[in-house]
C-alpha cells in the first residue's frame, strides 16, 4: 500500500501540473488571436454590477384571459345559437360581462358560458350582474396559478435575452409568485437591460382595415399608433401571422437606404401563414405590430413567399440589435417592471476582494505555520497538499467558468480547514502506531489504512449533503456548495495520494529508523 509504481507517480504529478495550467489564465490577460482561455468569473458582491428586481403585471395577465375568455365565450354563444350585445371586461375586478339578447334567453346563456373549458379547475364563476348582465368572475387562485406559470416561462426569455446582450454570468432567479431577480455583474448602467426586459415583444402581422378614415375604428379593427409618422393606423383585430411562428431575427443593413434593419424568417407554418396572406392581398398595407404599436406598414407590392422579411425604420445599430435579440428569445407572457434597482459600485468590489484575498492568505499562513510546527517534514508534506489542494478547486472552478462570489471564498476556507483535518488525523494515527512500538514504514501503513476510512465516510456524507444544497438551492448558495463539492473531491486526491507520495518518496530515499512526526 505504500508502494507507488512509476505509472501512478507520473499520474499524481501530472494532475497537479494539468490544475496548475488551468490556474494560469486566472492571473493574465487572454492572448491575441483568442484561444480557449476558461476563467473563473467574479460575482456581484466582489465585482459589482447592477441588481434588479422585476415583477410580473397580474392586471395585464388577467386582461389578456379575459379577451381569450371572451372570444371563447362569443364562439359557445354562436354555437348554441344564443345572440348577445355590449361585451364589457373588467381586469382589475377580473370580470368579463354581456348582456343576452333577449332576457328568456339568460339562463342559456349562463349555462352555456359556465360549460367553457378551463385551464385550472375552479378557474372562474358565472353570476348575475345588475342590469341583467351575465358576469363571468376570474378567481384569485387561477390568476395566481397563471402568474406562478408566467413567472416560469419569463425567466427563460428573459434569460435568452439578457445572454442576447452580451452581459456575462447574469443571475436569474425566482423570488415568490410574482417577481424576478436579476443580478448582472460588472454592469454599472443597467438602462439597456431594463429596456430590453421592459418590453413585452409581442409581434404580430397584420392587415389594416379597408377604406377606414377619421378617428373612430371600423368593427373588428382599433386605432393604433405609427411609429414612424405619430399618426394613429386602422388595424385589424385579426392576426394574419404570428410573431411565435419567427425562427430567426438579426441586425443588417438595408440594401436600398444603407440604414439599420432587422431580417426575420418564419418556420414552415408561418411562411405559409405569410405566402398566402400576402398573395391574397397584394395592393393592401400590411402592418407589423410590435406591442400594439405600429412599426411599419408597407403596401404589398407581389406576395412573399421566401419565408422571410425585413423590418426598416429609424433604427440604430443598437436599436436594430435589441430588437433582434428580442424576437429571438420571444415575447414575454406579460410586462415586467421594475420595482427596485441598485448598482454595486466596483470599489466596494474591489474591497471585497481585498479583504477576502487577506483573509484567505493570512488563514493558510496560520494553517501551514501550525501544521510545519506541530507535525515537522510531515506537516511540510501536508502543507504542499495543502497549495495543491487550492490550486486544484482553482483549476476546477476555471474549467467550469464558475462565478466566484463572498460565499464561494468562504467555501474555499471551509474546504482547506477540512483538508487540514485530514491531514491531522493521518499523522496523528502515525503518532499513535509509533507510540505501539511500530517500525517506521508500519506506522505510516497502518497510520494511513486507519485513517483513510474515516476520512473517506466523513468526505462522503459531507460531499452528499452539499450536492443536495447545490440542486435545491439557488444564486450564491449554490456557489458556496459547488466550491464545497469541489473542494471534497480535490482534498481525497492530495490528501490521500499526494501526502502519501511526498511521505514514501522521502522513505524511498532516505529509509529513516525514526519518523519526523
Amino acid at each position: 500500500m505504500m508502494y507507488y509504481s512509476r505509472l501512478r507517480m507520473m499520474g499524481v504529478l501530472g494532475v497537479c501540473l494539468l490544475g496548475l495550467l488551468l490556474c494560469v489564465p486566472n492571473f493574465m490577460h487572454a492572448p491575441a488571436p483568442r484561444m480557449p482561455w476558461r476563467q473563473i468569473h467574479l460575482g456581484l458582491d466582489l465585482r459589482g454590477g447592477s441588481y434588479l428586481l422585476l415583477r410580473l403585471d397580474r392586471q395585464s395577465l388577467a386582461a389578456d384571459r379575459l379577451q381569450t375568455l371572451m372570444d371563447n365565450a362569443r364562439q359557445a354563444l354562436l354555437e348554441k345559437g344564443l345572440g348577445y350585445r355590449d361585451f364589457q371586461r373588467d381586469p382589475a375586478r377580473r370580470t368579463m360581462s354581456f348582456l343576452p339578447r333577449d332576457p328568456s334567453e339568460a339562463e342559456a346563456a349562463r349555462k352555456a358560458i359556465a360549460d367553457m373549458p378551463q385551464a385550472v379547475s375552479n378557474e372562474f364563476s358565472v353570476g348575475n350582474g345588475d342590469d341583467g348582465r351575465i358576469v363571468l368572475t376570474l378567481g384569485q387562485d387561477a390568476i395566481a396559478q397563471r402568474a406562478r406559470d408566467a413567472v416560469t416561462q419569463s425567466i427563460e426569455i428573459v434569460r435568452r435575452r439578457i445572454d442576447g446582450s452580451g452581459a456575462i454570468d447574469p443571475e436569474i432567479t425566482r423570488e415568490g409568485d410574482d417577481r424576478i431577480v436579476v443580478e448582472l455583474p460588472g454592469i454599472s448602467d443597467p438602462e439597456r437591460i431594463k429596456a430590453l426586459l421592459g418590453t413585452t415583444a409581442k409581434m404580430t402581422f397584420r392587415l389594416l382595415a379597408p377604406g377606414a378614415a377619421g378617428s373612430v375604428a371600423p368593427p373588428g379593427a382599433q386605432l393604433l399608433p405609427d411609429v414612424s409618422s405619430g399618426q394613429t393606423l386602422p388595424v385589424q383585430d385579426h392576426v394574419e401571422v404570428d410573431g411565435g411562428d419567427l425562427t430567426n431575427a438579426g441586425a443588417v443593413i438595408d440594401q436600398q437606404s444603407g440604414s439599420w434593419a432587422v431580417s426575420f424568417s418564419f418556420d414552415h407554418a408561418g411562411a405559409r401563414a405569410f405566402a398566402d396572406t400576402t398573395r391574397a392581398n397584394v395592393g393592401r398595407r400590411f402592418a407589423i405590430v410590435l406591442d400594439n404599436k405600429v412599426i411599419e406598414a408597407p403596401v404589398i407590392q407581389t406576395p412573399i413567399t421566401a419565408g422571410n422579411g425585413q423590418i426598416t425604420g429609424n433604427f440604430t445599430a443598437q436599436s436594430a440589435t435589441d430588437l433582434a435579440v428580442m424576437l429571438r428569445a420571444g415575447a414575454l407572457p406579460a410586462p415586467l417592471s421594475v420595482i427596485e434597482q441598485r448598482a454595486i459600485g466596483p470599489s466596494l468590489g474591489a474591497d471585497s476582494i481585498r479583504a477576502g484575498a487577506i483573509s484567505l492568505l493570512v488563514g493558510l499562513l496560520l494553517v501551514m505555520a501550525f501544521m510545519a510546527l506541530f507535525y515537522g517534514r510531515f506537516g511540510l508534506y501536508a502543507n504542499v497538499a495543502l497549495i495543491a489542494n487550492l490550486i486544484l478547486m482553482m483549476a476546477a472552478l476555471s474549467l467550469f467558468q464558475a462565478t466566484l462570489t463572498l460565499p464561494g471564498m468562504a467555501g474555499l476556507l471551509l474546504t482547506l480547514g477540512m483538508a487540514v483535518d485530514a491531514n491531522i488525523l493521518i499523522n496523528e494515527r502515525i503518532r499513535e502506531e509509533i507510540k505501539r512500538g511500530r517500525t517506521a514504514l508500519s506506522a505510516m501503513q497502518v497510520g494511513f489504512e486507519r485513517a483513510t476510512g474515516t476520512i473517506v465516510d466523513s468526505n462522503a456524507t459531507a460531499f452528499l449533503a452539499h450536492v443536495m444544497l447545490f440542486v435545491f438551492g439557488t444564486g450564491p448558495v449554490q456557489g458556496f456548495a459547488l466550491t464545497i463539492t469541489i473542494g471534497i473531491v480535490t482534498t481525497l486526491f492530495t490528501t490521500l495520494l499526494l501526502s502519501r507520495l511526498l511521505m514514501v518518496r522521502w522513505y524511498a530515499l532516505t529509509r529513516p529508523s525514526e519518523l519526523p512526526v
